[in-house]
């Protein structure tokens, strides 16, 4: 009898920069509940655009230590920033919190609410793509790439204790939709200005701020912060 053993790597994709243009960056990034790299297609081909490569990594349980992997890879161009979207984003805390020590750090719709994300809407999948996301393009996106065990991802308790008070003691943007009913604003914005973020509150925003509607804003946001990183310019907000 064979005994298949687990991978102890996740799953990635990448998006490289153009090929006449240099690298200017590498950003590693932990895709949300139940979702796949390829969710990441519109973000990730837009932020290569400007010369910064993306490498997307699986929602698997491996996925930690491959974005800390990804991390410590010298042989990837910096700088190296670690961006997390919904679950994700509370991964990426939890990696910084364990030691990981990106050059800066990206958080889009991180969660603040203990218990099931899916809980408070009836946990259908119908009901939680409409409060990930208004854009059509992404919707569809969504029901293409999103797994069989959605439903048993969104009954997940997820764990707040990675976003305690104490900033990340790395420069830190944190994007959230104003209107995001899976993490409201009034209590993520607090947990995110503890984590000693800056906040962009993305107007009319749900919770896939990455691939929502204002998809292409988000992106340049991303970008400009990426280009103050490289050029060393004040970043993080005072405490």
């Amino acid at each position: 009898m064979t005994v298949t053993q687990p991978s102890t790597t996740a799953a990635t994709r990448t998006w490289s920069e153009p090929e006449h243009l240099a690298p200017r960056g590498t950003l590693v990034l932990l895709v949300g509940r139940g979702e796949t790299p390829e969710v990441y297609q519109r973000f990730g081909s837009r932020i290569a655009a400007d010369a910064y490569r993306v490498i997307a990594v699986d929602d698997d349980p491996a996925a930690p230590a491959t974005a800390a992997a990804l991390l410590a890879d010298d042989t990837l161009p910096g700088p190296h920033v670690l961006i997390g979207s919904d679950a994700g984003a509370l991964t990426a805390v939890q990696l910084v919190r364990d030691g990981a020590r990106p050059d800066a750090v990206v958080l889009a719709g991180l969660p603040v609410r203990p218990g099931p994300l899916g809980q408070a809407w009836g946990g259908s999948w119908e009901s939680e793509v409409a409060a990930r996301t208004a854009c059509p393009n992404h919707r569809a996106v969504l029901a293409r790439s999103a797994r069989g065990g959605i439903a048993e991802a969104l009954r997940t308790a997820l764990p707040i204790a990675p976003v305690a008070p104490g900033t990340l003691g790395v420069p830190t943007l944190a994007l959230h939709g104003a209107a995001d009913p899976i993490s409201p604003a009034p209590e993520a914005v607090p947990v995110l200005t503890e984590l000693g973020a800056e906040v962009s509150l993305v107007a009319d925003g749900l919770h896939d701020v990455l691939n929502d509607v204002q998809h292409r804003s988000v992106a340049a946001t991303v970008v400009l912060f990426l280009e103050r990183l490289r050029a060393g310019g004040v970043i993080v907000s005072p405490a």
